[in-house]
């Protein structure tokens, strides 16, 4: 096996074909995003049978494609000379020859534009860009949107100057029919928020908004979904701190359970979302609005450990990043869900909900506890308004315990 000092990778015989001249640009770049050794020499081998079978056919590297790589995929999956993540290997290859020139970006698919998606982009756009809603929440409104022209008009033409209160009551009638309260009460705040623009843009004349009927959904009929405070405990303790993920996961959990952010937030995090001297973190929350919050010295240490001793060497500047290759930041608030679930599920522990914002809901049911008044909790939660604060009050059974009646006929 010829192997020398400079290379990140060994074959047993001499590569061929058109991708030779790319092979060393490739492992580099497999150990830049983080691949260790014993992972590069496989997608190597496998670059440099595809390699061959382009020169077999007769392909150069400037008409390569992703066509091609099916077609060696499938070839090789029948003949059974295909390994687990050939095909995340394959794109890589052919992300790194578009990024380097050697091969042309693929076309873009000329995709028509019907009537209406020309408005709900127009919408999206004043959304983003007038308005300032987050992505998430142009996410949820645009369905609605594009669900109440559908109706409306079809697959024909749109015509937004014939619209009625008819068209919008209906419309809210057959969503509530089949939508949950909640969901529901989404749709006709989307509809709102469409029509208002519509308006505002003059398509309609009349304000179709003050139209949109109110869909009944009771706020604060439950109690918070609060992980017990043992469970907690069962939960940070189960945590392995001797390994890279077992301190990023437990770092974690401790800003779930000592500061009660939220998924996204933990996710969104830097490196330079901490201020180390004034030992604070910068956390952005709902709506991009950054809150400066106290970073408790137990949590502050659980940071310290990771970056020193669990954190992959990366030039990413997000704080927790994936454990496998490619490394790169944990990408969705669903991750964190996954390391909540499956700590639950490492402690042993039953609980009724198994998400990440049952910490939070702990959190502040502690401090309610241990004295802390709503505008306290409020504060630390970053709640913008004070009735979502409001629904804590019911867990302070000290304090409503004087306000129920007694029993007819005493305790019994």
């Amino acid at each position: 096996m010829e192997q020398t000092g400079e290379k990140l990778w060994s074959l047993l015989h001499a590569p061929h074909g058109p991708l030779v001249p790319h092979i060393d640009a490739f492992a580099r770049k497999l150990n830049e995003q983080g691949f260790k050794h014993y992972s590069i020499t496989p997608q190597i081998r496998l670059v440099a049978k595809f390699s061959r079978w382009l020169k077999a056919n007769h392909i150069s590297l400037e008409c390569v494609s992703d066509e091609h790589t099916q077609r060696f995929l499938r070839r090789s999956k029948r003949r059974k000379a295909i390994g687990c993540g050939s095909f995340a290997a394959l794109r890589r290859l052919m992300a790194l020859l578009r990024q380097c020139g050697a091969i042309p970006n693929e076309p873009l698919l000329v995709v028509e534009v019907t009537p209406i998606q020309m408005v709900t982009d127009a919408f999206a756009q004043h959304l983003r860009q007038d308005q300032g809603l987050s992505r998430t929440t142009c996410v949820q409104y645009l369905p609605f949107a594009e669900q109440f022209l559908a109706e409306c008009f079809g697959n024909g033409s749109v015509d937004l100057s014939v619209l009625c209160a008819a068209d919008v009551v209906e419309f809210v009638k057959h969503q509530a029919s089949r939508l949950s309260q909640a969901r529901a009460k989404c749709a006709t705040i989307a509809l709102r928020s469409f029509l208002r623009y519509l308006r505002y843009r003059g398509e309609i004349a009349l304000d179709l908004a003050a139209a949109v009927p109110t869909v009944p959904n009771w706020s604060m009929t439950g109690i918070p979904r609060a992980i017990a405070p043992d469970h907690v405990r069962a939960v940070l303790e189960s945590c392995r701190r001797d390994t890279p993920v077992g301190r990023r996961d437990y770092s974690i959990l401790m800003l779930l359970a000592r500061l009660g952010l939220r998924s996204g937030e933990i996710v969104a995090l830097t490196v330079d979302s901490i201020d180390w001297d004034l030992g604070c973190l910068t956390a952005v929350g709902k709506g991009g609005q950054s809150s400066q919050l106290p970073l408790p010295a137990e949590v502050g240490k659980a940071i310290a450990d990771y970056l020193l001793r669990g954190r992959p060497r990366s030039s990413c500047r997000t704080l927790f990043l994936r454990a496998n290759a490619p490394i790169r930041g944990l990408g969705a608030h669903t991750s964190i869900a996954s390391i909540v679930n499956a700590a639950i599920t490492r402690a042993g522990i039953e609980t009724t909900h198994r998400g990440a914002h049952q910490f939070r809901h702990a959190l502040a049911c502690q401090m309610l506890r241990q004295g802390a008044t709503l505008t306290e909790i409020g504060s630390l939660l970053r709640h913008r308004h004070p009735k979502t604060t409001g629904i804590y009050a019911k867990v302070d059974f000290a304090a409503l315990r004087p306000l129920s009646l007694p029993w007819p006929g005493g305790a019994r």
